[in-house]
């Protein structure tokens, strides 16, 4: 009922899962990841603990074939379970029990373990692999497995339909402010586009929950700093720091008002001007 893929960055500074399902809130069930760590997506039958267990073995040092092995080694229930693992290294493991509903199957890379189960057939998987395989390397690990679970979705998906998706990535100090590990946290939990809705969420989650890059910021002359103190004041705020922190733009915009993201500095011009 569900198609995934786990998988670390090129660079190996980051793990995540995407995942979509005919299941409401996949999120809250499916993926796991900690940064340095690994990430797994559990599934089908899904057993919820494996998410505890296998961060544990792979924290302990476990390959992700180990960690699978012990989880499945321990689970009765191993038959009607899907799970995708991925390593600190970028080692990969996928299981589909063999009372997974057809159609289901997995498969492994470097870096990835993609997997899925009542599905409209195995071209789903194969067009999860095509997409992460031929993305770019250095693209965010968010657009990549974006565009797999995209791939995925456009080949079929679930062979029941849709209604959630979700996006987790994770990077040490990537989380708001720096303050944790959650790069992306994202879930749609119930929509008749799931996927093309977590796409929208993710565009907001850049625009957000992401810090300016260096390119991106704009270092204001005292001729920009006087537009955007009149626009501000315009729109009814005392100054930009009011209008920032009222907008939710703190991670894209300087403190003391010395830059500007670029989008940022686009928006406040679109939005005084209407």
């Amino acid at each position: 009922m569900t198609f995934s893929i786990v998988a670390r960055s090129a660079d190996g500074e980051s793990w995540g899962v995407a995942v979509a399902s005919k299941f409401l809130a996949v999120g809250s069930a499916v993926p796991a990841a900690v940064a340095g760590v690994g990430a797994i997506a559990t599934q089908a039958d899904a057993n919820v603990a494996y998410k505890g267990q296998a961060l544990s073995h792979l924290d302990d040092g476990a390959t992700a074939e180990i960690a699978l092995q012990r989880l499945l080694e321990d689970d009765e229930g191993r038959d009607a379970r899907q799970v995708g693992i991925v390593d600190v290294d970028g080692g990969a493991a996928s299981h589909t029990g063999h009372a997974c509903l057809d159609w289901a199957g997995s498969l492994t890379g470097d870096g990835y373990a993609i997997q899925g189960n009542i599905l409209a057939g195995e071209d789903v998987v194969l067009a999860m692999q095509a997409a992460w395989e031929t993305s770019d390397d250095d693209a965010p690990l968010a657009r990549r497995l974006l565009a797999a679970l995209t791939a995925g979705d456009d080949a079929g998906g679930d062979s029941r339909g849709r209604q959630s998706a979700a996006l987790l990535v994770v990077r040490d100090g990537a989380g708001y402010g720096g303050l944790d590990d959650i790069a992306v946290d994202l879930r749609v939990d119930d929509h008749a586009d799931p996927v093309t809705e977590l796409a929208r969420l993710l565009d907001l989650n850049d625009l957000y929950l992401t810090a300016s890059t260096e390119d991106e910021r704009i270092y204001l002359t005292e001729e920009q700093k006087r537009e955007v103190d009149e626009k501000v004041k315009a729109l009814g705020f005392a100054d930009l720091h009011a209008w920032v922190g009222t907008e939710n733009y703190e991670m894209r915009a300087d403190p003391a008002g010395e830059w500007l993201d670029e989008k940022i500095l686009e928006i406040l011009r679109d939005t005084s001007a209407s």
